[in-house]
């Protein structure tokens, strides 16, 4: 007779408190790089601006890129869990090179676009209707070396992570 094996008696074998825990490396490797590069941030900018800024754990662009470190994570992660010939390896390459052409190209030039404008607004005398418009965020992108420091730590962050 044929015996079928639901979910749930799949995990009750497995009795440890690590399994509330998802044991997928790529997931982890590339949500730890994210949380990583946010919390790098702090330092970078007060090493920049000789202040600390707790917003920027929460900011885009800045030193190093989230974005980048998430996505080359994902792909390292899958490239050594995998193998680099599978598809799951093709599309994480894919995205990460969408990702990071974004970051250094549109969304990079967006937030140049909105420093100037922001600058035209102050210059704008009092009476006119846009002189009090609320100011455009102008950190959006990344230059090609937070964009390459982003993708470094992505690297380290997955060897790591397959290490450990």
């Amino acid at each position: 007779m044929d015996e079928v094996i639901t979910a749930a008696d799949a995990n009750s074998g497995n009795g440890s408190p690590s399994s509330l825990l998802p044991s997928n490396l790529p997931l982890i490797s590339a949500f730890l790089a994210c949380a990583l590069a946010q919390f790098l941030k702090l330092f970078t900018t007060w090493y920049k601006e000789k202040k600390w800024d707790s917003k920027r754990m929460l900011d885009s662009g800045g030193m190093p890129s989230s974005h980048s470190s998430t996505v080359t994570a994902l792909a390292v992660a899958i490239a050594l869990h995998d193998g680099p010939g599978g598809p799951a390896f093709a599309l994480a390459v894919v995205l990460a090179c969408v990702v990071m052409y974004d970051a250094t190209g549109v969304r990079l030039h967006a937030g140049r676009q909105a420093e100037l404008l922001n600058q035209i607004v102050c210059e704008l005398p009092p009476e006119h209707p846009l002189s009090n418009a609320r100011p455009l965020r102008d950190s959006l992108g990344h230059t090609p070396l937070q964009v390459v420091a982003g993708a470094v730590l992505g690297c380290i962050v997955a060897y790591l992570m397959k290490e450990s």
